[in-house]
């Protein structure tokens, strides 16, 4: 009987062990790029909720870096043929990307998806470049003004300040500044380039114009915006220079109690929130002259290089990211915005917005938010306006000299890349 038995036992095992192999080889796995290191919690959510409704589909996420960083090393990635199959790009970078025919067309896709019909207008246009989609958003963003009201106390600020202009702010930043200066304590962080793109919108000008893509680092609002910013750290003193190399030390200031006041995406919203509690309030942008702000964020992108059954199955995942449900523990996991209009009917959103005050601030914004130029052209600007404002806001060259040169500088690039 033993004998008999054990051919067959074999057997089943074999083919217990050949379905596993199969499976195994039948799965699909999609590399993605991402740029969440501080929510990633809320990511890791998604994912598994996306791999428990498809185990077929396999999403290896892989922290890169920030923005740039992602630009960086796609680049370098793209010809040793080690690139992704999905990716993290910022909306207005991945238009180099989609000239060059790296990223897939998703438009086929999207417009066969029941998820367009859900998606906020303002998300659904920062996906197209050239009439067709490339990027389906993700983690969508407004700047916003940050403030903490226990140093504004401090410093005998007690009501609700106006923080609506360019001199509102400046005066409440010079009063922190001035009285609790002796103990380590600014009035305000150096903008980042997303609060400083904000503040020239703010000043009723662009950087360069989203319909026609004209440059206007030159324009006469832009230099003045430019040259009030560049003032806080070298004229007024009210911002430590070391926040204007490097973006995160202001920002890491604020979370610290060290600064009052930070212009900054409303993706900070969540760690801002954590780090100062009860004493963190949220505004909306300075309307300086108009109120008008920059819509940020990313959105995600599919590689051309990738096989086919793997773009579909990205795709899925990319969908799947952008519906009402995921964007709803993103919305209240991060402070990010909605990007589908039915994420705040579900319970977790619903909860954030009651519970969470200043949440609810970017999406007031939308009303006056605008979406930025992405031709090719803008990641060279972008990557090149850090050495600028660094020259400008440490002192080291005049404004108005440094934006008409910079602007020259952009026109050239611009031409020469065909833009």
């Amino acid at each position: 009987m033993m004998t008999l038995r054990l051919p067959t036992t074999i057997a089943a095992s074999l083919l217990a062990l050949f379905a596993t192999v199969g499976s195994a080889q039948a799965e699909t796995t999609v590399k993605f790029w991402h740029s969440f290191k501080a929510d990633g919690e809320a990511l890791e959510k998604i994912i598994a909720n996306f791999e428990a409704a498809n185990p077929d589909i396999d999403i290896q996420a892989e922290l890169i870096g920030n923005y740039n960083d992602i630009v960086t090393k796609l680049q370098a990635a793209i010809p040793a043929r080690r690139a992704p199959d999905a990716v993290i790009m910022e909306v207005t970078r991945y238009g180099l990307f989609a000239d060059s025919g790296v990223l897939t067309d998703l438009t086929p896709y999207f417009e066969a998806d029941p998820l367009k019909d859900d998606l906020y207008g303002y998300a659904r246009e920062v996906g197209v470049y050239k009439g067709k989609n490339y990027i389906v958003p993700f983690n969508s963003s407004t700047p916003v003004l940050y403030y903490n009201k226990g140093i504004l106390a401090r410093a005998g600020i007690t009501e609700e300040p106006s923080l609506k202009t360019f001199d509102d702010v400046l005066s409440v930043s010079k009063t922190i500044t001035d009285k609790l200066g002796g103990e380590g304590i600014t009035g305000i962080a150096a903008p980042g380039q997303f609060a400083r793109w904000g503040l020239v919108m703010s000043n009723d000008s662009e950087l360069i114009d989203s319909k026609s893509n004209d440059i206007l680092l030159d324009s006469p609002n832009t230099i003045e915006a430019y040259r009030w910013m560049a003032s806080l750290v070298h004229e007024q003193k009210v911002a430590s220079a070391d926040g204007v190399t490097d973006e995160d030390i202001g920002r890491d200031a604020f979370l610290a109690g060290k600064v009052g006041i930070m212009i900054n995406s409303t993706g900070n919203f969540s760690g801002a929130r954590k780090a100062i509690g009860d004493n963190l309030v949220v505004r909306p942008m300075p309307c300086n002259k108009v109120c008008s702000v920059p819509i940020g964020g990313a959105g995600i992108g599919i590689l051309s290089s990738s096989p086919k059954e793997v773009q579909d199955a990205a795709y899925k995942f990319v969908s799947f990211a952008a519906s009402a449900e995921s964007n709803a523990i993103w919305f209240a996991g991060t402070g990010y915005l909605p990007i589908n209009r039915r994420a705040t009917e579900q319970t977790i959103a619903a909860e954030a917005l009651a519970t969470q005050p200043g949440i609810d601030v970017a999406i007031k914004q939308l009303d006056f938010a605008h979406g930025r130029a992405r031709p090719p052209v803008v990641t060279w600007m972008r990557s090149t306006e850090y050495d600028m404002w660094q020259a400008m806001a440490l002192g080291q060259r005049g404004v108005e000299e440094t934006m008409k040169d910079f602007a020259e500088r952009t026109r050239q690039e611009a031409t020469r890349a065909g833009n």
